[in-house]
């Protein structure tokens, strides 16, 4: 098997995607809203950097991109990742096994 496989989802590309605060948020946002616009409100990121993060997140094979109009949304590979990945994207966004969140204790 080679390095990259399941469209691009190796795992050290995920891992790197996953690490940074701003996609992390891009990533809980569209966790719970399903998708997301390209500029979503409330992030106080330049409209380049947050360019690249989209990129970096669709080329890690996390997300993938829908056009609505002009618009485009990203939404989650989640059944992808969760195939591939078992369990990453739930322990990364500290979600239980039924894709829920946890309280804060922890239960």
């Amino acid at each position: 098997m080679g390095q990259r496989d399941h469209g691009g989802t190796e795992l050290a590309a995920v891992l790197h995607a996953l690490g940074d605060p701003v996609r992390l948020a891009l990533i809980r946002r569209m966790a719970e809203d399903g998708e997301s616009a390209c500029s979503p409100d409330g992030l106080d990121v330049p409209r380049s950097t947050l360019s690249n993060h989209w990129r970096i997140l669709r080329e890690a094979g996390i997300t993938e991109t829908r056009r609505a109009g002009k618009a485009r949304l990203m939404s989650l590979r989640r059944a992808d990742l969760d195939a591939r990945f078992p369990g990453l994207l739930a322990a990364v966004l500290g979600e239980d096994g039924r894709r829920g969140r946890s309280t804060p204790d922890g239960r």
